[in-house]
């Protein structure tokens, strides 16, 4: 099969964009920075800010001169008759002459320029152009906004599945050391049977939590690069450690509670101004339109096709003039859109007070929840330490033969819970300091 240039470009293109330059390994911030100039979603979004920038010099063009021009040609296969009373040739009267005016061929040049003098609408509409970019930007924003926050959430889910598959790994190491030594003792006969079959079934367990932590790794993984905008078979390291980003937010200093930059508080106030705008709109309907035009034609005549030649004569015109458009009466038309407009600005106020009273409410759950997950991370530590105490305790009790099985079980349950508790707490530790952040749209 013989390729055409055209798909050997395409194949040189889809090349090139596949084998684009990304790091080998990805910090959070850096997994941050190249979402926001990869990422599908925030791609479009750049696309819409662009059309409103085209938008945007579409209405100012409105205002100024527009020319066109257009080039006739007919030829008459039958040309017209028209009636003539005979008596204007001498004729008898009541009698008619049958007369065919003009060539069979002509050809008409025209060009015309206007330039609109005065429309309430089109003063509107440019004073709306900053607003209008302005809602595109925010809007660009709030994309960012949650692209970031979806990376952050990738990045650490990512981490914690690794966490766990290191957990787990480190608690099957020992627990496949505990069985052997149990095996050995209950061969010597200072043991039960029950005991060994205990640590297998604990194993078991283990093992089917580390098959899922795996699944879990790569299903983050693969979600992480969907947001970076990078192919699943690619291979990426993470360079941030869970440990290291829960420090970075312990130490987060403190959050100032000014929520007016919140991005739907700016957006319901973009909602505010542009009902403003078309109320404004609606009501300068009203107005009058004023505008001028200056044109010019030329005519050919022929009765064959002799317009390209010198010889042909060419018939001129020209005109300037003044359109004055003037709405009188409408039926209450424009008045039941005005009245409308005006109602759909009033929804928008309303609105914005309501946007602002629910995201004051959020910031104050936010604030309360980072709150909690840096207290539960304190007392997830001291659970831990207090767990892995326990559990060695119960390991020498049941060697010595002071406790049971069981006991023993007990204690490791209660240590993979803590191992799991710490890990959970340090994800929410990010999580929950992300979402405040979103919330005041802190920027630091």
């Amino acid at each position: 099969m013989i390729k055409t240039p055209i798909s050997v470009f395409l194949v040189l293109i889809h090349f090139y964009l596949s084998c684009q330059d990304i790091p080998n390994s990805f910090t959070l911030n850096s997994a941050i920075e190249w979402g926001m100039d990869y990422n599908k979603t925030i791609q479009k979004s750049n696309l819409e800010l662009q059309k409103a920038y085209k938008e945007k010099w579409k209405t100012i063009s409105i205002g100024l001169p527009q020319i066109r021009a257009n080039l006739s040609y007919q030829n008459f296969l039958e040309q017209p008759v028209s009636l003539i009373p005979a008596e204007f040739f001498g004729g008898i009267k009541g009698d008619y002459a049958e007369v065919v005016f003009g060539t069979e061929q002509t050809a008409i040049g025209f060009a015309e320029i206007n330039q609109l003098l005065f429309d309430g609408t089109y003063i509107i509409g440019v004073q709306g152009l900053k607003h209008y970019i302005d809602t595109a930007k925010n809007v660009l924003e709030k994309s960012q906004i949650e692209i970031k926050k979806s990376i952050i959430i990738a990045y650490v889910n990512t981490l914690v599945a690794g966490e766990n598959i290191s957990v787990i790994e480190r608690n099957l190491l020992a627990l496949n050391k505990n069985l052997k030594e149990i095996i050995a003792v209950y061969k010597n006969g200072f043991s039960e049977e029950e005991d060994v079959e205990q640590i297998k079934l604990t194993i078991s367990k283990l093992r089917t939590q580390f098959k899922y932590a795996k699944e879990s790794y790569k299903l983050s993984f693969d979600i992480l690069k969907l947001l970076l905008g990078v192919e699943l078979d690619q291979k990426l390291n993470l360079s941030d450690s869970l440990e290291y980003l829960t420090i970075k937010n312990l130490n987060y200093e403190s959050i100032d509670s000014n929520y007016s930059n919140n991005i739907d508080i700016r957006l319901a106030e973009n909602k505010v101004i542009e009902e403003k705008f078309l109320f404004r709109l609606e009501k300068a309907k009203g107005l009058p339109s004023l505008s001028a035009f200056l044109n010019g034609s030329y005519v050919g005549n022929s009765n064959e096709f002799t317009f390209t030649d010198k010889e042909q004569k060419w018939f001129g015109s020209s005109a300037f003039g003044l359109r004055l458009e003037v709405p009188i009466f409408s039926s209450f038309g424009r008045h039941a859109k005005s009245q409308k407009a005006k109602l759909s600005l009033q929804q928008a106020e309303k609105n914005l007070t309501e946007v602002k009273s629910k995201v004051y409410v959020e910031m104050r759950k936010a604030q309360n929840n980072f709150n909690l997950a840096k207290e539960n991370y304190f007392t997830a530590i001291e659970n831990l330490k207090l767990a892995e105490r326990i559990e060695k305790k119960n390991i020498i009790k049941f060697f010595e033969g002071v406790s049971g099985s069981f006991q023993l079980t007990q204690a490791q349950q209660q240590l993979y819970q803590a191992q799991q508790g710490k890990i959970q707490s340090m994800r929410a530790v990010i999580i929950e300091k992300t979402n405040l952040e979103n919330i005041l749209n802190n920027k630091n």
